[in-house]
């Protein structure tokens, strides 16, 4: 599993995010369950081959806290965010998406939709 920082080029990040690359269909399962916390510049980002509505449609059960959801295109561009809470059954993106990113919810001031995001190597 890859490790990337994530910035934000339309409003760049004091601390980029760091981020776990989930790409399989276990581990995009898997995503934060179990996790008791997360800090607030750490997530993982869920990647699916192609932009679709349903395929990155993500649940919260098992979930011991509330995320920040933010779909990105195939250009890392955001269409879509939401506060998803626990134990809600699942969260769909209002357009097809192709990455979801999980992240603290206190990085919600820090994305809107339309901005362009990076993914660095570490």
């Amino acid at each position: 599993m890859a490790n990337y920082l994530v910035n934000n080029l339309s409003r760049p990040l004091k601390i980029p995010i760091r981020i776990k690359y989930c790409d399989s269909f276990f581990s995009k399962l898997i995503g934060l369950m179990g996790h008791s916390e997360i800090s607030e510049n750490e997530g993982i980002a869920l990647a699916q081959k192609t932009e679709d509505r349903i395929g990155s449609s993500i649940h919260m059960f098992f979930m011991r806290f509330d995320i920040l959801a933010i779909w990105l295109n195939s250009h890392f561009i955001v269409v879509d965010l939401k506060i998803a809470k626990r134990w809600n059954p699942f969260y769909i993106p209002c357009v097809p998406a192709r990455y979801v990113l999980e992240v603290h919810t206190s990085q919600k001031p820090h994305f809107f939709i339309g901005d362009k995001l990076i993914f660095e190597d570490i």
